[in-house]
């Protein structure tokens, strides 16, 4: 069964996200800055606004249990721009190529609807994807399986008759890909442009 379309994660794959190159400024003492980053404004938080929780119910939260540091959880939405260094070139050649070779592609991302924007307006390759889902519009985060139900309608509205073996995922989180898999589609692991290049090569793509 031949892939009829490659779905793309975003942040690790196609963007350079880090909330490393705002809080560098911010911290200087490295070893301050991993506790803040991981205890403070970590990951787990930042999942939730990725799953519809807005930025002001989840900045005063955040405040409340750690006043001393208002002003650091401030800045992460308050300057959130600086935490997207910009594009991952070997990512967008990928996407590119794929795009040359005509196969269609779609974007799903765990992203806040707030911020999501932001890239939607300092971006335009994004605009070239033939859809995207929004995880906080959706308030549904990967790995839900809802989330790649709903990205499945909206790729089989386009696609007639589409089976799930015939789409490929790529995303940089291990357990977002096998989710994927789970689904019957293929899910790749994106560790590398080069190795994410010859697993959608093995895949029968040609591009």
């Amino acid at each position: 069964m031949s892939v009829r379309a490659v779905v793309f994660d975003f942040g690790g794959v196609l963007f350079d996200w880090n909330p490393e190159y705002l809080y560098s400024k911010l911290i200087p003492d490295a070893a301050e800055r991993q506790w803040f980053l991981q205890h403070v404004c970590n990951g787990d938080w930042n999942l939730q606004q990725d799953a519809g929780r807005t930025l002001a119910d989840a900045t005063a939260a955040l405040i409340a249990q750690y006043p001393d540091h208002a002003e650091l959880i401030r800045a992460f939405y308050g300057r959130w721009p600086e935490t997207l260094a910009g594009v991952l070139p070997e990512g967008i050649k990928l996407m590119e190529d794929l795009e040359q070779a005509q196969v269609p592609l779609y974007g799903l991302t765990n992203w806040s609807d707030e911020t999501f924007p932001y890239a939607w307006e300092h971006y335009p390759f994004l605009h070239r994807f033939k859809d995207i889902v929004v995880s906080g519009r959706l308030k549904i985060v990967k790995p839900d399986a809802a989330i790649y139900h709903e990205m499945f309608r909206r790729i089989a509205k386009d696609l007639p008759d589409l089976q799930p073996a015939e789409l490929v995922f790529i995303d940089d989180n291990a357990a977002n890909a096998q989710a994927a898999r789970a689904l019957g589609w293929h899910g790749i692991h994106h560790v590398s442009a080069a190795k994410t290049e010859a697993a959608l090569r093995e895949l029968g793509l040609t591009f």
